[in-house]
Formats: structure tokens, C-alpha cells, sequence
């Protein structure tokens, strides 16, 4: 039985929190509100985010940061835009050598920096892995078969992080690419919210087939161009995760994306979905590295538009349906002397 502090009690942290409790570990969440740590006391259930589903007696409950000292595993759940700030916070507590596993996705706000680079930055005593993937909350709470991936630059540490997480109904890879599962699991956000946008303009399969493959090719693109590597956009946290977060209801980036292909603004949407949604910041920040690294992405150029520069969704499309002719791929299916 290991000690870990979950660093975070949105919807996310709340139901690996409850994975590990049943996993025999002893848990603890922090929120960092006061009368919401006093809520889940009282109730033992996250009732905005996860109706219905309890907490085991086990987990406890603070809003004192100081719960990561002495744990095994802390585990980082807090919105990107919160993370240096919570890490910066909880760095005095952080021994040399402490795990931190982020599972939070997205990529900073001007720094454009992975969460792993901002905990790293605030905490560089702490051992950082990231875990992500294909993983609704409400799903993961419930005991229904997922599968993640855990990124570590030391293959002994993510198997360590494997051996703790996993369970009957929680099948866990590694990987030790860390930035490609960090990039996989922010830039899909923004491709599901342009699914969602598709959705409620009343679109078809076959567009949201052609957004969803154009739009992993971007993410691959950007990501080697950063040095990650290409295939690890293949695998669950970014094609698996992609396909989650462009199919599903679970998903508040898509559910954000349909109001706003019936015609609401980025913030009406943002205000009447009620929670973090991600895709709207990362898509700032993946146009921006775009520009730096020199790599086209199309999808993500006028999804910028859309939700900046108020270009009708429908406009949008059309610039992309009448672009250059191109190669599919611009390394393969090349005909002879090309």
C-alpha cells in the first residue's frame, strides 16, 4: 500500500482517487476551496462532476498543500491554468526525489510550456511522470474498462506508477516519450472541439472522419517537429484519445464545440458547458508553436480564427475544403520521381 496525495478534486482526479482507494492505497485529496473540501466531506460524493458515484471510506479529504509531504505518489489534477501556481505552492513540501505524476492535460498559456516543464520548473527536486489517454471521468469512476499510458524518462519509475495504478479495469502501457504523451493529450482538445463545432452545425460522418485524420496528422507533425516522436501519436494518448474526445458526450470540448456550431461565441459556450475546456487555450498556444517550429496545420489555423477572430464555422470549412492540392503524406505514397 503505497501513500498518495491526489492534487486536485475536479472530475478527473476525483475518480483516479477512487481507482487507487480500491486499489488498497491510502488517499488523500486536496481542493482548493475550502467549502468544496468541506462538501465531499460531508457528502463523500463529487456532486457536480461525478453524481452518484461515492468516494470509499478511506479517502480523506484537505485544502492544506501540505498533504504531498511524505506521500509515495503525488498526483498533479489540477486545470493547466493552475498548475505552477499549485506546484509552486506545493514545492516546500516536495523531498528530493519525489514522485509527482501529472495528470492534467493541456499546454501553458504564454510559457507554452507541457504541465511536466511547469512542474518541473517550480519543483525541480521531484522525479516527473505523466500518465494519460483515452479516460472519461465518469467512466473510470465507474469501473468501466480503460486504458492508459504512463511516460517516464526512468523505465523504472513508470513501471512503478504501472504496478500502482492498474487494476482488472485499468490497463496501463508505458512509454518514454514524454513530451509526445503530453502533446497528444493537449492538442486532441482542440481537434474535439472542432468535431463538436462540426456536430452542431449538423455535419456528417464522413467530414468528422476527414477532421479527425487530418487532425492527428497535425498533432504528429507539430509533435516531431518538437521532438517527440511520431508514432507515439499512434497509440492511446493520441489517436485513443482523439477518438474519445470527438465522439463522446463525456467530452466538454466537444460539448463546447457544438454550441458554438449553433452559433454561441467561445466564452457563451465555455459559460453554459461549466467547466475547463481546454481545447480553447491549447489552440492559442498550438497556433503560436506552430509559427515557431514552421509547420503547417491548417485545422488549427482556422479553428483560431473561429474561436479569436469570429470566423463563421462555415467559412472555415470552406478554406479548408478549397486549399492547394496536396500529397497525403508529404513522406510517403510518393510516386516514382517525385
Amino acid at each position: 500500500m503505497s501513500k498518495i496525495s491526489v492534487i486536485g478534486s475536479g472530475g478527473w482526479g476525483s475518480a483516479v482517487a477512487i481507482m487507487l482507494a480500491e486499489n488498497g492505497h491510502n488517499v488523500t485529496v486536496w481542493s482548493y476551496l475550502e467549502s468544496e473540501c468541506d462538501d465531499l466531506k460531508k457528502y463523500r460524493e463529487n456532486k457536480p462532476f461525478l453524481p452518484g458515484v461515492r468516494f470509499p471510506d478511506s479517502v480523506g479529504f484537505t485544502n492544506d498543500i501540505s498533504c504531498a509531504a511524505g506521500a509515495d505518489i503525488v498526483v498533479m489534477a489540477t486545470p493547466s491554468h493552475g498548475v505552477r501556481s499549485t506546484a509552486k505552492a506545493m514545492a516546500p513540501y516536495i523531498s528530493d526525489g519525489q514522485l509527482v505524476v501529472n495528470i492534467a492535460k493541456g499546454i501553458e498559456e504564454g510559457t507554452y510550456c507541457t504541465l511536466s516543464q511547469v512542474i518541473k520548473q517550480e519543483i525541480p527536486n521531484c522525479v516527473i511522470a505523466v500518465m494519460s489517454g483515452p479516460s472519461h471521468a465518469e467512466e473510470v469512476s465507474r469501473g468501466i474498462p480503460t486504458t492508459n499510458v504512463v511516460a517516464c524518462a526512468d523505465e523504472k519509475i513508470a513501471r512503478y506508477v504501472q504496478d500502482e495504478f492498474m487494476n482488472p479495469n485499468f490497463r496501463i502501457y508505458t512509454n518514454p516519450d514524454v513530451l509526445g504523451v503530453e502533446l497528444g493529450g493537449s492538442l486532441k482538445n482542440v481537434i474535439a472541439l472542432c468535431a463538436g463545432v462540426l456536430d452542431g452545425m449538423g455535419l456528417g460522418d464522413n467530414t468528422k472522419a476527414a477532421l479527425m485524420t487530418r487532425g492527428l496528422v497535425e498533432m504528429s507533425r507539430l509533435g516531431a517537429a518538437m521532438g517527440a516522436k511520431e508514432e507515439t501519436f499512434n497509440g492511446l494518448s493520441g489517436l485513443g484519445d482523439l477518438i474519445v474526445t470527438c465522439t463522446s458526450m463525456h467530452s466538454r470540448n466537444r460539448r463546447a464545440g457544438i454550441l458554438i456550431g449553433q452559433g454561441k461565441t467561445a466564452e457563451e459556450a465555455k459559460d453554459e458547458v461549466k467547466m475547463v475546456v481546454e481545447g480553447v487555450r491549447t489552440c492559442r498556444a498550438a497556433k503560436e508553436l506552430s509559427e515557431k517550429y514552421g509547420i503547417e496545420m491548417p485545422i488549427v489555423n482556422e479553428a483560431y480564427k473561429v474561436l479569436f477572430e469570429n470566423l463563421p464555422a462555415a467559412e472555415a470549412i470552406k478554406n479548408l475544403m478549397g486549399r492547394e492540392k496536396k500529397h497525403e503524406s508529404e513522406k510517403a505514397f510518393l510516386y516514382p520521381g517525385e
